[in-house]
């Protein structure tokens, strides 16, 4: 036997056992209103059978609501005293997967009430949060230890728009980097706007004001969570009040508008409640997450030219759908069902883009949010 095939087959080997030796892991926080009780999970996916296994949990932290998971998959970092009179903070935790722990780094203030939404830059070394109530964004160093900084920055907004019962002041529901970093996007509910800076990231105070500081949304329309498709061409928002979707052509801080469409069926036409939007890593299909009286993924297909083509709708098993995500390699989405405490695993077809349930629901108490990494 020669040389050649021997090292092409000692290569297939160790290239399998690496396969093999990846593990993809569900991070999720929960409204537990009890810093006693657990308020952070992570549960290891099956990526053949879409089951989800306990790992770990963190006790000792209120109202987790929202999660992102640093580049390098070191650090998970956490809004936490969510919907707490006068608090508010952003918490970091070290992931160790062999070890399978999640320990509590740091904590600092969030610069406002009630945060909502956390995003890292590429490089790891800035986070960005955003406040809800009464509307603010605030930036932080992040060490190299996975240590979150005090803020360096902190924009207080102030102006609402048409719902007065909703939108007497600005909302920042969501802090979203452009596909390079070099801008941040702010969908802001109360407003109704869509606001971008500048992001310096060699700058001690990032955050500068963009040739275009905000692009306006329909009025009433509340948007939420804003999305990039893979190529960077086109971007998403979600709008919560308003149960559409608002595509837009992006470029260098730019956003132009091509289509407004709707997120839910003709069966429902009040009582919107939109509230999370994921693209497929593909960039085929575009998921859309309805509450209310829908509880509901609803599943578009994304054209060419950006636009979307609804495909349907897909039961999330469960009641108020807040967040949901995609496993790396687009095989399932996992929905969370805040109103009922549980989880819900689909397959997704690629072909077709629909959804089918596989395995059992697990139950996490008021959970709020999914992060999926592998590892």
């Amino acid at each position: 036997m020669s040389l050649k095939p021997i090292l092409f087959l000692i290569i297939s080997i160790i290239s399998l056992s690496q396969i093999h030796a990846q593990h993809t892991y569900a991070f999720f926080g929960s409204f537990n209103r009890d810093k006693d009780t657990e308020g952070l999970y992570v549960y290891e996916l099956d990526t053949l059978s879409g089951k989800l296994s306990k790992v770990t949990s963190f006790t000792g932290m209120l109202n987790p609501s929202f999660l992102t998971v640093s580049p390098n998959g070191k650090y998970v970092f956490a809004c936490t005293e969510s919907k707490t009179k006068n608090g508010g903070s952003v918490s970091s935790f070290a992931f160790d997967p062999e070890k399978k722990s999640l320990t509590l780094i740091s904590r600092q203030k969030s610069g406002g009430e009630n945060p909502v939404y956390l995003t890292v830059h590429q490089n790891g070394k800035w986070l960005v949060n955003g406040n809800y109530t009464k509307g603010s964004v605030s930036v932080y160093p992040v060490s190299e230890n996975g240590q979150i900084q005090p803020y360096v920055q902190n924009f207080q907004f102030s102006e609402g728009s048409v719902n007065q019962d909703r939108q007497q002041q600005a909302h920042i529901h969501a802090t979203v980097f452009s596909p390079d970093s070099n801008y941040l996007f702010l969908p802001d509910l109360g407003a109704d706007k869509i606001r971008a800076y500048l992001f310096e990231s060699e700058n001690s105070q990032p955050l500068q004001t963009a040739d275009i500081p905000f692009t306006s949304t329909v009025p009433g329309s509340g948007p939420r969570h804003l999305i990039f498709h893979p190529n960077g061409k086109f971007a998403y928002c979600i709008e919560e009040m308003g149960g559409a979707v608002s595509v837009y052509s992006y470029e260098n801080g730019k956003l132009n508008n091509l289509q407004r469409i709707h997120t839910h069926s003709e069966k429902y036409k009040d009582d919107f409640e939109s509230s999370d939007i994921h693209i497929s890593p593909d960039g085929r299909f575009l998921y859309a997450s309805n509450r209310g009286n829908e509880n509901n993924i609803a599943i578009f297909s994304i054209l060419d030219d950006g636009t979307l083509k609804t495909v349907g709708y897909q039961s999330t098993k469960g009641k108020h759908p807040r967040v949901f995500n995609l496993d790396p390699d687009g095989k399932f989405l996992m929905a969370t069902n805040a109103g009922t405490g549980t989880v819900a695993v689909f397959r997704r077809n690629p072909e077709t883009g629909l959804l089918k349930k596989v395995g059992r629901k697990i139950k996490i108490k008021n959970v709020s949010c999914v992060e999926i990494r592998r590892y």
